[in-house]
């Protein structure tokens, strides 16, 4: 649903206008949960993957037709030593299409999307380490989630209600660190961030976030294309480089 609202979309919007136009996407999202490493479909049309339930009938019709990338699974397999397992007919889930929707509206980029192969900050972070040559090679390395995850709010009637400031001081320690480039303490955050047993009951919306960490160098400069709140929740997003 975030699609409908104005401020998210219109910074995706430009977010997408002022990066540097990729020539591929490699999407890592928080829904998408399989071990060992898989991958998904690399047929022309990207079939998607409306994983969710509930919603109003024009979600179901949403399109986005980009085109496969099966020459980008060579290149994991050579940087991993080890092909990732084929799941052909799994489409982007929608925390991979509806941003890049708004990021990339002409789906004229080749997509594949991987999934999350462990929950540990550690692994997906060598992953991202290892994944990093990508980068230089004109793929965006896109990680997909949310740095808050809950739905234990007390006003859900209002989307821009303020915060419970439990789940803002999550969001403004995880925005200095990031700001610090403090790996350390990131990587550690389930002991060292303020709140985290009530901003991230579970954990797979914020652990993308380790193979995007992983994958930059260290002087890569990070900052925050969106920051905002969604019934309570942070919507920062994160760009590293």
């Amino acid at each position: 649903m975030l699609i409908d609202h104005p401020r998210w979309s219109s910074e995706l919007a430009a977010w997408g206008k002022a990066l540097p136009h990729p020539r591929a996407i490699l999407v890592i999202s928080a829904h998408w949960e399989a071990s060992p490493l898989a991958h998904g479909a690399t047929t022309s049309p990207m079939p998607l993957l409306y994983d969710f339930g509930g919603f109003p009938e024009r979600f179901y019709r949403l399109t986005y037709p980009a085109p496969g990338n099966p020459g980008l699974v060579d290149r994991i397999t050579a940087l991993l030593g080890k092909a990732p397992t084929a799941d052909p007919g799994r489409g982007l889930d929608h925390g991979a299409f509806i941003p890049l929707m708004l990021m990339y509206p002409g789906a004229d980029i080749p997509v594949l999307q991987i999934s999350l192969p462990t929950p540990a900050p550690k692994g997906l972070y060598d992953l991202g380490r290892r994944l990093a040559p990508l980068r230089d090679e004109g793929v965006l390395i896109f990680a997909t989630g949310l740095l808050t995850h809950t739905f234990n709010i007390p006003d859900m009637s209002n989307p821009d209600a303020a915060p419970d400031p439990v789940l803002a001081h999550f969001d403004a320690w995880l925005g200095d660190a990031l700001t610090r480039r403090d790996t350390n303490a990131l990587l550690d955050y389930r002991t060292q961030a303020p709140g985290v047993r009530k901003a991230l009951p579970t954990h797979e919306h914020f652990v993308p976030l380790f193979v995007a960490l992983g994958a930059a160098v260290d002087d890569d400069a990070v900052t925050f294309p969106h920051h905002g709140f969604w019934f309570g929740n942070s919507m920062r997003s994160v760009q590293i480089g």
